[in-house]
C-alpha cells in the first residue's frame, strides 16, 4: 500500500510525543507535520530529545502551514493529541482546510471532544458549550476490542481511565454473570495529567505517595459506563474512586463485583478468553497483571480473582500508549483498512 501522510495536532504534549514515537515506527503512516500553536518552528529533538534519532533536522509546524505540504486528492491521517476544549476547533479548522484541498482525511481525536454523542452530555460533564456540536454526528467512541464496524467517517478515543475500565467489565456485562453495580479503583502515573506542570503531578509531591482524588466524581465515569452499555446493552453502576501512584506512566484499574451465583476462576477466565479471542492487544493472564509488563507498549493484561460470588478483575495498560495514542492508532489503521495492530505490536520495555 502506497503511504498516507499523517498529520499530528498538539504534537509537543505526552500524548503528542507518543504519536510521533510510534509514527516513526509504521509502515504505512509518514509525518507530514507534527503541528504546534506554542513550538512552531522548534526542532522536534530540541522538545523530545528521545525522539533525536528518529527527527533529526524536522521541525514542528504553524497551525496553519501544514495543508500546503499536501497534494491535492492526498490521503490524510489526521491525529489530533489537542486539549479537551481546543482539539474540537483545532480539528474543526483542519476539516475545512482539507476539504479545501480535496484531501482524502480520516480523523481520530484523543481528547474528550468527541466522545459523547450529544453536546448536552459533554456540556454536563465539562461545564461548558461543546465547542463544534455539528459535528459530533461524524464521529464515534468506543475502545477498539468492542466496536466491530466502523460506524461512522471519523474516531474518538476513549480516556484512559474508561478504556481499563470498559477492559475490565464488558466481559462480566456481556455474559450477564454479575450485578450491575461494580467498584472500581483505579491508580494513574502522572503523565495521565498531561505535560504542563501541576500541584498533583509535581515531583515531591508525587514521589513515594500514593492518595485519591476525586473519589466517586470522576468525569471518566459516565464515559465508561456509555462505552459498556454500548458495547453490552446493559448500564453498570460504576462507584470509581481513583488515585495517583508515583509513577511516570500507567494505569492499573481493580474491578470488584458480585456475581449472581458462585463460580471457579478458570470459568470466569473462560468468558474472558472468548471475548477477547481476536484481540491482538488484550491478554487474560493466570496471575496477576503488573504495570511494568505493559509500560510503553499497546497491550493491556488482565487477570481475574474469585472467592464463591465474589469476582475481581485487575487490568493494566500504558496510559500513553493503550489508553490514548496506540489505541487511537489502532483505530487509524481501521479507519483505512489496514491490519488493526500495523505498527503496534512492540513489546514492552519491562525495567523501565
Amino acid at each position: 500500500m502506497n503511504r498516507i501522510a499523517a498529520i499530528v495536532l498538539g504534537a509537543t504534549g505526552y500524548v503528542g510525543g507518543e504519536f510521533l514515537r510510534l509514527m516513526h515506527a509504521h509502515p504505512v503512516f509518514r509525518l507530514a507535520a507534527a503541528v504546534s500553536g506554542s513550538r512552531g518552528g522548534q526542532r522536534i529533538a530540541d522538545v523530545f530529545p528521545h525522539l533525536g534519532t528518529a527527527y533529526p533536522q524536522e521541525v514542528f509546524a504553524d497551525a496553519g502551514s501544514w495543508p500546503g505540504r499536501l497534494d491535492r486528492g492526498t490521503n490524510l491521517a489526521l491525529l489530533s493529541a489537542a486539549p479537551h476544549g481546543a482539539s474540537a476547533d483545532s480539528l474543526a479548522a483542519a476539516l475545512d482546510a482539507a476539504g479545501r484541498r480535496d484531501l482524502q482525511v480520516r480523523v481520530v481525536d484523543t481528547s474528550a471532544d468527541y466522545r459523547f454523542s450529544d453536546s448536552t452530555t459533554f456540556e454536563k460533564i465539562y461545564g461548558g458549550r461543546h465547542p463544534q456540536p455539528e459535528l459530533l454526528r461524524e464521529f464515534f467512541c468506543a475502545v477498539p476490542e468492542h466496536q466491530a464496524g466502523i460506524p461512522a467517517r471519523h474516531a474518538a478515543h476513549p480516556g484512559c481511565f474508561a478504556t481499563a475500565i470498559a477492559l475490565a467489565c464488558v466481559p462480566l456485562a456481556h455474559a450477564g454473570i454479575a450485578d450491575d453495580t461494580v467498584y472500581v479503583t483505579g491508580t494513574t502515573g502522572s503523565t495521565g495529567s498531561g505535560r504542563s506542570p501541576q500541584d498533583g503531578t509535581h515531583h515531591p509531591e508525587r514521589h513515594s505517595n500514593l492518595y485519591a482524588y476525586k473519589p466517586l466524581q470522576h468525569r471518566h465515569v459516565p464515559e465508561a459506563q456509555a462505552l459498556v452499555e454500548h458495547a453490552t446493552t446493559r448500564r453498570l453502576a460504576i462507584n470509581f474512586v481513583p488515585q495517583s501512584g508515583p509513577f511516570a506512566r500507567g494505569i492499573y484499574v481493580v474491578v470488584q463485583a458480585k456475581l449472581a451465583k458462585p463460580a471457579l476462576a478458570d470459568d470466569i477466565g473462560s468468558l474472558f478468553r472468548k471475548q477477547y479471542a481476536q484481540c491482538e492487544f488484550v491478554r487474560i493472564l493466570d496471575g496477576v497483571p503488573k504495570l511494568k509488563d505493559v509500560v510503553a507498549s499497546n497491550y493491556a493484561h488482565i487477570g481475574i480473582s474469585v472467592n464463591g460470588s465474589n469476582v475481581v478483575v485487575i487490568c493494566a495498560i500504558d496510559n500513553l500508549v493503550k489508553g490514548a495514542a496506540g489505541g487511537a492508532m489502532q483505530w487509524m489503521n481501521r479507519l483505512w483498512s489496514l491490519p488493526e495492530s500495523t505498527g503496534l505490536q512492540m513489546p514492552a520495555p519491562a525495567w523501565s
